[in-house]
């Protein structure tokens, strides 16, 4: 049985038993949507940041800059990437820790790999496309943000651009600090607090999210995206990176409409490419990072990692067809 099953009945009887909304119209297909999405995603967000608390507690700020300056090459990029998926940071939020990373001596590539990994590849993109489309997507998904950051982090370390980053910036020690060691009990507690700390911050993200999903659902016709963004159109997916750059938000907020998209008829790559473009590149991000290092090694970072999520658009539309 779907374990999600219990959710979809309380879904229908809130839709046609207490809100009283008549089957099969285009009203009670958005409600029972929205109802849906909404408990299931909210649920999924407190059980998989619970557990990737858990193990973020054995890894704070100074040790992660420790495990990430790494004598051998490229295996820095790696371990960066793999950080960034339990760091649910936005990408003005990883800017900070970016630079952290820089002033205590951890290698350039092996910093703009966590700066793309984390705000694309995190436990919160998994719940929601875990929930959504199930493991393989999520699994696809993750292995592919994986390679652009890694990728965009050794072809930026080969390009040797520290005299693109501002001075202040490269000026730390790399010293690394004493670090205290918590008991399972402070583990649990810390868990359990930052949870309900990054579910306050994103719920409305979600209702948000899932609402505007539930609209598409409900009442934008079948073949209206799919005529100017289907997947038959060979300029899908840059169009959707050019259009998702300029936005603002997290996975929380643009996921869900992926759903939608994807249902009236847009290709999976297409819809996931907007998304990566979303939370991975995004204007006030770039703001952020003008006050740490040159306009040049901006466009470069940007370019390098836009021309990565094209290509894994284009290879989700292969593979998915």
């Amino acid at each position: 049985m779907n374990i999600f099953y219990p959710i979809q009945i309380l879904a229908d009887w809130l839709t046609y038993s207490a809100f009283q909304i008549i089957p099969e119209t285009l009203l009670a297909s958005a409600v029972n949507f929205f109802i849906f999405d909404t408990i299931k995603i909210i649920l999924l967000l407190l059980v998989i940041i619970f557990s990737v608390s858990i193990i973020r507690s054995f890894l704070p700020p100074e040790k992660i800059r420790n495990i990430l300056s790494h004598e051998k090459k490229y295996v820095g990029n790696f371990l960066a990437s793999l950080l960034g998926i339990i760091t649910p940071f936005c990408s003005c939020s990883a800017v900070p820790l970016f630079l952290g990373f820089v002033q205590a001596g951890v290698p350039l590539g092996t910093t703009f790999s966590f700066l793309v990994a984390s705000p694309m590849i995190n436990e919160v993109a998994l719940v929601l496309l875990l929930g959504m489309f199930g493991w393989k997507i999520a699994l696809l998904y993750i292995v592919s943000g994986l390679l652009i950051a890694i990728f965009a982090g050794m072809v930026i370390e080969k390009m040797d651009v520290r005299s693109l980053v501002e001075e202040f910036a490269l000026n730390g020690n790399g010293k690394n600090l004493n670090l205290p060691e918590l008991n399972w009990k402070e583990r649990i507690e810390y868990a359990k607090t930052y949870t309900l700390d990054i579910v306050k911050k994103v719920w409305i993200y979600v209702v948000i999210g899932v609402g505007l999903g539930a609209w598409i659902h409900g009442y934008v016709p079948a073949d209206f995206l799919a005529q100017y963004a289907g997947s038959g159109r060979w300029y899908a997916v840059p169009l959707a990176v050019l259009i998702g750059v300029p936005l603002y938000s997290n996975a929380a907020g643009v996921i869900p409409l992926v759903g939608a998209l994807t249902e009236k008829g847009v290709a999976m790559g297409t819809a996931l490419a907007f998304m990566m473009a979303v939370t991975a590149l995004s204007l006030p991000e770039f703001m952020i990072l003008k006050k740490v290092m040159k306009t040049r090694l901006i466009l470069l970072f940007a370019g390098i990692v836009g021309m990565g999520i094209i290509f894994t658009g284009y290879l989700f539309n292969i593979i998915l067809k």
